[in-house]
């Protein structure tokens, strides 16, 4: 491991896809106070390298940029994994999903923060920075998600009614997975997808996937950021 200066920020990078990572890479790189000290292109591999850099006697670390879409392990298990066994360890969820679609449910799993891998530079480095220090950095339309998800609570409408786990089988059968693909993926007994998927319907009022399909796609429109935004 490099020898940093204690003051620095150390940052890990969770993405899976190399272009991004090195372009991370290079907006941090402007900030004298910021350092990627190590990166992981999967689940598991974040996992490891923050239990290295994190074990008794190790530098440390400052922070976690990750990804939600990793292979091996979803982002949001790792997520969901590093604040259990990291309680103290801060945590900047990145996407290239709107933030009305997952930023509350990040939030909610103990994230500090969630940037759309858009995000400009300085933002970015604004957010890296309020994070590291054992602050929370809301962007406009992640503070409107969150007062959204309130009031969607009250009624129980949306997809941030559904339960972690229910929210991932959402999103793999409106990709058009099955049952025991998605038990795959996951982990589970087909039966037990099958229990959430029942779960979904209720909530969601949708009668089957078909109808499913389209109750998602009607919330991603509503989520998707408006052409003054692009």
């Amino acid at each position: 491991m490099t020898i940093i200066d204690p003051d620095t920020i150390r940052v890990l990078i969770g993405d899976d896809h190399r272009i991004v990572r090195e372009g991370l890479k290079q907006v941090l790189a402007d900030a004298p106070d910021v350092a990627v000290v190590a990166e992981a292109p999967t689940g598991p591999e974040v996992l490891a390298q923050v239990a290295t850099w994190m074990a008794p006697g190790a530098p440390g670390l400052g922070l976690v940029l990750l990804d939600i879409a990793l292979p091996g392990i979803d982002g949001l298990d790792v997520l969901q994994t590093l604040k259990r066994e990291n309680p103290r360890l801060p945590v900047l969820m990145l996407s290239t999903y709107p933030e009305k679609q997952y930023a509350v449910r990040c939030i909610r799993l103990g994230a500090s923060g969630y940037l759309n891998k858009s995000a400009d530079p300085d933002d970015m480095l604004a957010a890296v920075r309020k994070v590291a220090h054992g602050g929370v950095y809301l962007t406009e339309a992640t503070a409107e998600a969150l007062a959204t998800a309130v009031g969607q609570a009250r009624t129980h409408a949306g997809p941030e009614a559904l339960s972690h786990r229910e929210h991932q089988v959402y999103r793999l059968l409106t990709q058009g997975h099955t049952v025991s693909e998605i038990g795959a993926q996951l982990g589970l007994a087909p039966n037990t997808v099958s229990t959430y998927r029942a779960r979904i319907l209720e909530k969601t009022g949708a009668k089957n996937d078909v109808e499913l399909a389209l109750y998602a796609e009607r919330h991603a429109r509503a989520a998707a950021p408006g052409p003054s935004m692009a």
